[in-house]
């Protein structure tokens, strides 16, 4: 007989008699609703000045409510399985040494919504629990399966969009000096670097699908999609996009041997190289912008172009002190201003996002936050290592609690693929350990994190294999047989 609660109907207690199958089909479409919502939000502010990005934090805001209910779901029902507990745990943790940096930082508002046009406050942070917990709870392939199909939906639709900038209209990044015109592709992820690493994800999530798929008409459109990737990737001009594309393509590599696959799949990874090399020729044949030559843009990109003129989250550069064309300089002096950072308050940091704070050296009569930023030179309000970010805006302590989170998602993901033997398996640890590594070298955003957080949550799952599932069967026959002889 169906659950309810003080005598209501059955149907008004869908959550008490839900079962592991609905719930994972409802979780993996609630994923997908969530990562769209940042990039569709986002659509507002990039079609008109009328509106800021305060839109993109909206929709994060959206698909974050949509996943913690989800998220509270799965604790209520126990879906949660053992394996999971400690990374659920130690993204509990997260939030909570979160509170007590919010507690200490420099601006209470700052430190629970985020800074403007950036986002990625406390309650950003809060989301990212409800993404992984949900997706640490589903227990169907079928449901992975849509979650992975969904990732790749993400990357198209920022794909469709940064034609548009590459080719036509470009809002932040048609120039990133005065003279240098290269348009430079932020999608719907805000900024070049971000979308970058939006793209790795859909770009792995859709060779391994292409490589691994029986479907037919899943692999037509994930070959397309993958050589969609691979050519807008390289308009972002950044290393973490270079990175992510090689990254990607040795993935497929290793799929392809790792499944058996028929070697023909390997025209994958031709279809994949075909289009970052389209992207080169272009630039080279002066078809972009006024540029006549491919190079990397990282210092500028992500210095002036989208925290100095976009976001005005910091001042501009001064290149007394860094070569802003060089990304080893520009990265290298970030991480060391950061360490020192984080020297000073190694407990509890700046508080979430406010690097910058600390960094200001005079305010005069200005009152807007933006105007003090931008009046400072010199300082900036994102190192591109997420490691050291964290440590420095959210504490040592907060630190500690992610690689309580990635660690166990890592070696757990491992091993699911190992026992399961499956695309899903394997595409989920895949996406966890790119995300892992591209931390090293960028660091999040609302427009990536939803992506992330579901994929590492995947990676956490507790699926049983069919195998495992007879033998459950065979075990539960076999004692109601022995009960009804008792």
């Amino acid at each position: 007989m169906a659950k309810t609660i003080f005598k209501t109907t059955e149907k008004s207690n869908f959550i008490l008699n839900m079962t592991e199958e609905q719930y994972s089909k409802l979780a993996s479409r609630g994923l997908i609703a969530a990562m769209l919502a940042v990039p569709l939000f986002t659509i507002i502010p990039e079609v008109t000045d009328k509106a800021t990005y305060a839109f993109s934090a909206g929709g994060l805001a959206v698909g974050g409510v949509i996943c913690m209910i989800l998220a509270l779901i799965a604790l209520i029902k126990k879906y949660i399985g053992k394996g999971a507990v400690l990374p659920v745990c130690a993204m509990g943790a997260l939030v909570g040494w979160g509170v007590v940096s919010l507690i200490n930082g420099y601006d209470l508002n700052i430190s629970l919504y985020g800074y403007p046009n950036r986002g990625e406050g406390l309650l950003a942070v809060l989301f990212y629990f409800g993404f992984f917990t949900t997706a640490a709870a589903i227990k169907r392939e079928k449901a992975i399966e849509t979650l992975i199909n969904g990732i790749v939906g993400v990357g198209i639709l920022n794909s469709a969009v940064s034609l548009i900038q590459i080719f036509g209209i470009n809002k932040h990044y048609q120039f990133i000096s005065m003279g240098n015109e290269v348009m430079a592709a932020s999608g719907l992820s805000m900024s070049p670097i971000f979308l970058a690493m939006v793209l790795t994800l859909a770009l792995s999530a859709a060779l391994t699908g292409f490589v691994t798929s029986e479907n037919k008409v899943r692999r037509i459109i994930f070959i397309c999609a993958a050589m969609l990737f691979s050519f807008v990737i390289m308009f972002t001009y950044t290393v973490v996009g270079i990175c992510g594309l090689v990254f990607s393509v040795i993935t497929a590599v290793i799929a392809v041997f790792a499944f058996k696959a028929p070697k023909v799949r390997l025209v994958s990874v031709i279809a994949s190289a075909s289009g970052a090399a389209l992207a080169v020729i272009l630039v080279f044949m002066g078809a972009i912008g006024n540029i006549t030559e491919y190079r990397t843009y990282d210092g500028r990109i992500a210095w002036w172009a989208d925290a100095y003129m976009r976001a005005s989250s910091s001042g501009n550069f001064n290149s007394n002190v860094i070569n802003i064309d060089d990304p080893v300089d520009v990265y290298t002096y970030m991480n060391e201003k950061t360490i020192d950072i984080i020297g000073k308050n190694p407990m509890t940091g700046t508080g979430p996002e406010q690097l910058a704070f600390p960094q200001v050296r005079s305010v005069g009569e200005l009152t807007e936050i933006e105007d003090i930023m931008t009046a400072n030179d010199g300082i900036f309000d994102k190192t591109y290592n997420e490691y050291l970010y964290t440590a420095a805006t959210r504490g040592v302590p907060s630190l500690i609690a992610m690689a309580l989170v990635l660690i166990p998602a890592l070696i757990m993901g491992y091993k699911a693929f190992r026992r399961r033997k499956n695309a899903e398996a394997f595409t989920a640890f895949v996406l966890t350990l790119g995300g892992v590594l591209m931390f090293f070298i960028s660091c999040s955003s609302i427009a990536y994190a939803p992506v992330f957080w579901a994929a590492a949550g995947t990676a956490c799952v507790s699926v049983e294999t069919a195998r495992e599932k007879k033998a459950a069967d065979k075990l539960a026959k076999k004692n109601a047989k022995a009960n009804k002889k008792a």
